[in-house]
């Protein structure tokens, strides 16, 4: 196999009509200063150097209802802001769940984006496809122990069975030594110099991009065999009819 040349240059395409979302699940309100959102910079200014448009949100800051309903105003809860962010979520190519670690696994606010992303993944899309399909998604995790891999599992497999598409290798993340110590941004922790977190940032961002640019151009994914409404109404591809067997 001949030798690979590291590639130099510009990049393979154009990504300035694409549209990502970073949704910041840090514990922390605005403007008290988030580890996380260290990581999330790094990796949307690669986008915005491509001329991406991107949209950043702390979810903390907003009245997200617990539940996972589209709408849970309409299930007993006064008020809820996640309707507004969902169209937010929609209008976005990229999708990037990012978050701190808390007792090994991923944070409530984490979770709670999640579940209320699953009460909109039964709608469907124009081609009668599960409504995130054609987007691509992908994890920031931060932390000072470890854990990053066990967190990016579980938001992956989420994002994945909701209708995303994971390219290959958008995870990153950040974690000091074990036990108490310094986290991502804080002086003379090692987080944004360290090589590791960087290159596999930068691996990340680059990752969804190229795969949200060949989902767009390709129009989607392909709608055949994977049409909930074709299902619905009684198209059984792949299966015999057992009333014939």
């Amino acid at each position: 196999m001949a030798d690979q040349q590291p590639t130099t240059g510009t990049p393979p395409a154009r990504y300035d009509d694409l549209r990502a979302l970073y949704v910041n699940c840090t514990l922390k309100r605005s403007p008290e200063p988030s580890h996380t959102q260290g990581l999330v910079d790094r990796s949307a200014r690669i986008m915005r150097e491509q001329g991406v448009t991107v949209d950043v949100v702390r979810a903390v800051d907003l009245d997200i209802a617990t539940g996972v309903w589209p709408d849970m105003t309409e299930h007993g809860w006064a008020s809820d802001a996640w309707p507004d962010l969902w169209r937010t979520v929609m209008a976005a190519d990229i999708l990037v769940l990012a978050g701190p670690i808390w007792l090994g696994d991923n944070s409530s606010v984490t979770k709670r984006v999640i579940e209320r992303l699953y009460g909109g993944s039964s709608d469907l899309n124009d081609a009668g496809q599960y409504a995130y399909y054609g987007r691509v998604g992908g994890c920031l995790i931060t932390g000072n122990e470890d854990g990053i891999k066990h967190c990016a599992m579980n938001i992956l497999y989420s994002l994945q069975h909701l209708g995303y598409t994971v390219p290959p290798q958008v995870d990153a993340g950040w974690v000091g030594a074990a036990g108490p110590g310094p986290s991502y941004l804080d002086p003379d922790s090692g987080g944004p110099e360290n090589e590791f977190t960087r290159r596999n940032t930068t691996f990340m961002t680059w990752n969804l991009l190229h795969l949200a640019r060949m989902l767009k151009d390709a129009g989607g994914i392909p709608a055949y065999g994977n049409q909930r409404s074709a299902w619905d109404a009684g198209c059984r591809r792949d299966h015999d009819n057992p009333e014939h067997r």
